[in-house]
């Protein structure tokens, strides 16, 4: 084996990406069976329940998700009466973005089934491992954002 070939599965980006496929894929089913939701709109509607009033760029940004999968998404949640969208008083050409009341009582409702998920996950993992891994992520994340 040459040094210029590419293990995939020993390939951080590659197990980063397929780590989060499995856990995003397995959580989904917890919201997308019973709210019908997809994964695109359940990290908008995360955001929206911390940070009301946003733009689709900021929840673009917040999520890391790509500008058309989120407009996708905040189009759809729009249609199925979760998102209101108004034009900032400000800047006509800005939309401001936030949970209907409908959305908010789905979101309230689905927090506590993701964070038990996250709990379980958690458990796998020694009181040490969880806060070494919070730390090598949060490592990570400021590497890539500073480069």
């Amino acid at each position: 084996m040459t040094k210029n070939t590419l293990l995939l599965e020993e390939f951080l980006p590659y197990k980063l990406s397929y780590l989060t496929n499995l856990i995003s894929s397995d959580l989904a089913k917890l919201y997308t069976e019973k709210f019908g939701i997809a994964h695109t709109e359940w990290r908008v509607m995360a955001v929206l329940g911390v940070s009301s009033g946003v733009s689709a760029g900021l929840v673009a940004e917040k999520t890391a998700m790509d500008k058309v999968a989120v407009s996708r998404a905040i189009n759809n949640m729009i249609k199925n009466g979760l998102v209101t969208r108004c034009f900032s008083d400000d800047d006509k050409r800005r939309s401001e973005l936030a949970l209907s009341e409908k959305g908010q009582e789905t979101y309230k409702a689905i927090v506590p089934m993701v964070l038990k998920y996250e709990n379980e996950i958690l458990q796998s993992l020694s009181k040490n491992e969880q806060e070494q891994l919070t730390n090598i992520l949060t490592k990570l994340t400021g590497y890539i954002r500073e480069k």
